[in-house]
């Protein structure tokens, strides 16, 4: 066993000289660019789940009541007469909120980049059914939809009710596989990092065996030799999550620009907010936090198979 002396003097440097044990210095391999990289990832995966998050409950909040009822007449006169006998029958009731018969010129325009001039007026035009936008007070069920119908079936017999949540339908369904899929790329992303944190503290103490085995033989504990390389890993997954994150936000306000371009109403409910950009804030932390553990565990693991 080393003399008390011996060891006094020489246990400050077990955590003052990192370089004694690693070689390789903080910003010469490639272990911070990696984690730069897979951070910048976690960022834009996490961001996107967000984003479609976001799109997805203003969409919901938009259309939550939300009816629609179609005559389908092609005789205008005949439909003009439905759809007037339909707003007032469904204002008449209690449980609408709103109704709203949607213009003729609206729905022209709506129809016009796929129809061309047979959406609009005309020998030629193309008969479109009249639309009534109505909104129900509370949430829409089966059986409401049906006692609707049957209430305007008498008096409106080319009517056509249907919930506006139910054309929407698919498009939830995707937009709910996108965000299983970003998930799922934030999971692969940090079991990733993880991994490169296991081999670079694996391959670092591979390089150093013999320099461990001496530090050992002064009297340094496992913890001792374990917190050298948690200080190297945190140096380096620091540098990454700070270079990362710029980089992931750079990114973000690119794609940013790109989708507000679209001038889209449910693109444009996909913006980020201060909870959102907190969240996407915390990614290098929670990084470094995990590029810690994983060096300390597998360092702490390595050293006690070496003994």
């Amino acid at each position: 066993m080393a003399a008390p002396g011996l060891l006094k003097r020489h246990q400050p440097r077990f955590g003052a000289e990192r370089s004694g044990i690693l070689q390789q210095t903080r910003l010469a391999g490639p272990m911070p660019w990696v984690i730069a990289i897979m951070i910048a990832l976690t960022v834009i995966a996490a961001a996107g789940g967000l984003a479609l998050s976001n799109i997805a409950a203003n969409a919901r909040s938009q259309i939550a009541g939300g009816l629609t009822v179609q005559v389908v007449e092609a005789a205008p006169a005949e439909r003009n007469r439905q759809a007037e006998v339909a707003v007032a029958l469904l204002s008449n009731r209690e449980d609408i909120a709103s109704v709203r018969r949607v213009p003729d010129e609206e729905l022209s325009a709506l129809l016009e980049p796929w129809l061309g001039d047979f959406a609009g007026e005309g020998d030629e035009a193309i008969p479109t059914p009249a639309l009534i936008d109505a909104r129900l007070k509370g949430p829409i069920t089966a059986q409401r939809l049906a006692d609707l119908r049957d209430s305007l079936a008498a008096s409106v017999p080319s009517a056509r009710v249907d919930a506006q949540a139910s054309w929407l339908a698919p498009v939830f369904q995707a937009i709910s596989s996108l965000q299983w899929l970003a998930i799922g790329l934030v999971v692969l992303l940090a079991a990733t990092s993880a991994a490169a944190v296991w081999l670079a503290s694996r391959s670092a103490l591979g390089s150093n065996r013999d320099t461990i085995e001496i530090v050992h033989l002064l009297g340094g504990t496992d913890g001792q030799i374990a917190r050298i390389f948690q200080r190297s890993i945190a140096a380096d997954a620091t540098v990454g999550g700070v270079v990362g994150l710029g980089l992931g936000v750079a990114a973000l306000f690119v794609l940013g620009r790109q989708f507000s371009a679209l001038d889209s109403g449910m693109v444009g409910g996909g913006g980020l907010g201060v909870v959102d950009w907190a969240l996407i804030a915390a990614i290098p932390v929670v990084g470094i936090v995990l590029a810690l553990l994983t060096a300390r565990y597998t360092v702490l693991a390595a050293l006690r198979s070496m003994l």
